[in-house]
């Protein structure tokens, strides 16, 4: 299950501390124009040691594109693209190799295939989503081109909570600090927070809310193929990810139906519109038109430099104290890989209703 995707597919390989991370990328539409250098932007908004409140790791992420393009577009052929690993610290888990960490992944790869990769996590390791990124990069150039737009932002660190409605919100400022918040003032807040846990050893979780506008009408299946489920899946497949919402989410379980539906009307265009977006751009399962917004729950990281208790691979009791470079908290790096994850399944889906 190293595919995601119906038509527009990506395929991935590598781990954390190998040669390199890359996928292939399988149904991207012919004629689309590949602008390298929001490409690379995209990486860059991902890629380890860009502020004091991610990981130290220096990784320079530049992507090669090896396949699938001619004279600047995209030929309809398999684009196969690599970023190669320059900045790893094998040495810093050689005490990992025996050793089952606290909420990682480490005896379920173990139990499953009977061998793992101990280095960084392998293939279990969040810079799997470098690939997820460069075909997010390549599923949001074809949807410029049809006018779906797809931002991110951080609205939650630990308590650290931005309440505002994000129609009330200047997404252009979401790039405008480091914890990747369109509200200067929280943003400064959760910034101070993921300081003070770093400090400590310790790590934070929040959230990511994900706005799509642009998105037409009728995208999604009635019942096992539902918009909002495919969503969720991609979502869910992010390392970190432990819940999903989309619309009124939970938050809209205590209100009434009188409250909570979305009343229809004719806007000036002529077009079906709703006055409220309760739903979340999706009806049944199929999109409505209105814009899709969706939030994504983090945890905190899972490596805390902390003395833990755990067991060895014999089942002995022991005390674990992780070293490395790591992150306090994913949030900031996790908002580009939402977006990825957004755009390559609109795409998808807009490919499979034919548009």
């Amino acid at each position: 299950m190293n595919t995601f995707g119906n038509i527009f597919r990506l395929t991935s390989f590598g781990e954390s501390h190998g040669e390199a991370i890359g996928g292939v990328i399988d149904g991207c539409p012919a004629g689309i124009a590949v602008n390298i250098d929001f490409i690379q932007k995209e990486l860059d908004r991902r890629k380890p040691g860009q502020s004091d409140i991610t990981t130290s790791r220096q990784e320079d992420d530049s992507v090669e594109l090896l396949s699938g393009i001619f004279e600047g577009k995209t030929t309809g052929a398999p684009i196969g693209f690599i970023v190669r690993n320059s900045n790893f610290h094998s040495v810093d888990y050689d005490n990992l190799k025996e050793i089952y960490r606290p909420s990682h992944a480490d005896y379920t790869y173990q139990y499953k295939y009977g061998i793992r990769d101990h280095r960084g996590g392998g293939r279990s390791s969040a810079r799997e989503t470098v690939s997820r990124v460069v075909a997010g990069a390549f599923a949001k150039l074809a949807l410029l081109e049809t006018g779906v737009e797809i931002k991110a932002y951080t609205s939650q660190v630990g308590p650290i909570v931005l309440d505002k409605p994000y129609t009330e919100l200047d997404l252009n400022l979401i790039e405008s600090n480091p914890v990747r918040c369109p509200d200067p003032v929280i943003a400064d807040k959760m910034t101070a927070y993921i300081r003070e846990i770093k400090i400590s050893g310790d790590t934070a979780g929040g959230v990511v809310s994900c706005i799509c506008k642009g998105v037409p009408a009728g995208l999604g299946e009635p019942v096992f193929g539902k918009l909002h489920v495919a969503l969720g899946s991609a979502m869910l497949s992010i390392n970190a990810a432990k819940g999903f919402e989309y619309g009124m989410g939970f938050a809209g379980v205590g209100g009434k139906g009188s409250e909570m539906n979305d009343a229809f009307y004719v806007r000036p265009d002529s077009k079906l519109g709703t006055r409220t977006n309760h739903s979340g751009g999706i009806q049944g399962g199929i999109s409505n038109g209105e814009d899709i917004y969706l939030r994504v729950a983090f945890k905190p990281v899972a490596t805390i430099l902390m003395e833990q208790q755990t067991v060895d691979i014999k089942g002995n009791e022991t005390l674990l104290t992780a070293q490395g470079r790591h992150d306090p908290c994913v949030l900031p790096r996790a908002v580009p890989v939402v977006e990825a994850m957004a755009a390559m399944t609109i795409l998808d889906y807009r490919l499979l209703a034919g548009l």
